[in-house]
């Protein structure tokens, strides 16, 4: 017994056995116990099979069938298209194309137009905010991706596309306070808004100042890279510890897996500069092969998709769907 009332431990200690990690197989078999929208996209990107009927199901049953049921007679959601956040028009439809919606989905290709139309500001963006008469490049990103998604008409989304391009940076991103207050670097928030608006606007094939739009992803996709997607370009250090907190939806937020995901989506080619980043993704993976997601942004929802702190269906998918991508490149991400 040691001094302090302590039984002393006799023989050498046993260290305990480390938990079997969850083979890919049975991950997997985890995801397709999810939400018919998970079952979609593991047929999709992790099974390679096109399931249009269980496309068709989002929206009669789980949480399409829950946000659509959450619609106003007049076809819009909340009170208009940005307000409040998270259950207003804008970003209801930005979830329904992230759950993979089907674009036939009765009524919505046309609240998007009617929007387009009501809501076009001055300088040729979505601008809801009638207070201030400078449209903002996040949104107008995230316009395009749900717009293109639900394959709104390419002439509905040629002033939008004309915005977008005037916010280019010096540095080749972009940053919703450039024409707000003059921002000179760019963000990596209002980057990846774009980013992925502009991909949608690509897988559309839409051809309206498309290679000038592939241009400003090239020079986006750049200052990323440069950022490690996540560092500081002059010092090395974590631009915020933020960024390396996976959740999902993850709204107008940048952080590094939805980053990966997105670059993966849109077959960018691998590059060293992003092997930090996958170091994070692989290291906060469960030993059951699953990862969890970070607390959802404060504010209210139609559905509460998953628990923070457990292990999230979304986080898991996109993390698989990256390294099915990228795994096989360096050791680090083995």
């Amino acid at each position: 017994m040691t001094t302090d009332g302590r039984v002393r431990a006799r023989g050498p200690v046993r260290r305990q056995p480390e938990p079997t990690r969850g083979t890919r197989e049975e991950v997997v078999a985890w995801l397709l116990e999810g939400d018919v929208a998970i079952q979609y996209q593991v047929h999709r990107d992790l099974l390679g099979r096109e399931r249009p009927d269980l496309q068709r199901r989002i929206a009669r049953e789980g949480w399409g069938a829950q946000y659509l049921a959450a619609r106003n007679a007049d076809g819009s959601w909340g009170l208009g298209l940005y307000q409040p956040k998270w259950t207003c028009t804008h970003y209801t439809l930005l979830d329904l194309a992230s759950f993979g919606l089907s674009p036939d989905t009765p009524g919505i290709r046309e609240e998007i137009e009617r929007c387009a139309q009501e809501e076009l500001g001055s300088d040729g963006g979505i601008n809801p905010a009638g207070s201030v008469a400078q449209s903002d490049v996040c949104i107008n990103g995230m316009f395009l991706t749900y717009a293109c998604h639900f394959g709104v008409p390419e002439e509905r989304l040629a002033t939008v596309v004309d915005f977008v391009l005037a916010q280019t940076m010096d540095d080749g991103g972009f940053n919703c306070r450039r024409n707000r207050s003059g921002a000179r670097h760019s963000s990596v928030h209002s980057t990846i808004c774009v980013l992925e608006g502009a991909w949608a606007y690509a897988r559309r094939g839409y051809r309206y100042r498309a290679e000038e739009l592939a241009q400003a992803v090239a020079s986006s996709r750049a200052f990323l890279l440069r950022h490690r997607l996540f560092k500081s370009d002059r010092t090395g250090a974590v631009i915020h510890p933020n960024l390396l907190r996976f959740v999902h939806p993850s709204r107008w937020r940048y952080h590094v897996l939805r980053c990966l995901d997105g670059f993966a989506g849109a077959d960018v080619p691998w590059d060293e500069r992003m092997a930090d980043a996958m170091d994070v993704v692989v290291a906060k993976r469960r030993p059951d092969g699953r990862w969890n997601g970070a607390a959802a942004h404060p504010g209210k929802v139609h559905v509460v998709l998953e628990r923070a702190g457990t292990p999230s269906r979304w986080i898991t998918l996109m993390a698989l769907r990256m390294l099915d991508r990228y795994g096989t490149f360096g050791a680090r991400a083995a």
